[in-house]
């Protein structure tokens, strides 16, 4: 399964926190634990659970229903975003949601490039008619 984005968001904390403790990074230079808050990689994760929870019964052929699940997936991280002020999610963070999406649906045997294709739309614009953050 791919790697959601809040594993190496929370190996970062981690190793940060580490640092800080060793005294190996001055406080001043230390931003993972205000950029990936606890309750922000919580709710990233029921978000991405309940997508993957979704995935198995996908019909890699129906168009209708892999958009509808993107739909659902991009509006809860929408509402994660929104929770957060709209400052969830970063141009870094933006780019590993929208590929892990990518990344989750090609493992369940979805052609990306060809459903989007179908629609007019380029590989990297599946999540963009939703997308807010």
């Amino acid at each position: 399964m791919a790697e959601r984005p809040t594993m190496s968001w929370r190996r970062g904390v981690a190793e940060e926190a580490q640092e800080l403790a060793a005294g190996t990074l001055d406080s001043d230079c230390a931003c993972m634990a205000a950029l990936f808050p606890d309750e922000l990689l919580v709710a990233t994760d029921a978000v991405l659970g309940t997508f993957e929870a979704e995935l198995p019964a996908l019909a890699e052929d129906d168009d209708a229903q892999i958009f509808a699940v993107v739909e659902r997936v991009v509006l809860a991280l929408n509402a994660v975003n929104d929770a957060r002020n709209g400052c969830a999610f970063e141009t870094g963070e933006r780019e590993e949601l929208c590929a892990y999406i990518d990344e989750a649906l090609t493992e369940r045997g979805v052609d990306v490039v060809a459903l989007t294709a179908r629609h007019g739309i380029g590989r990297y614009e599946l999540t963009d008619k939703w997308r807010k953050w």
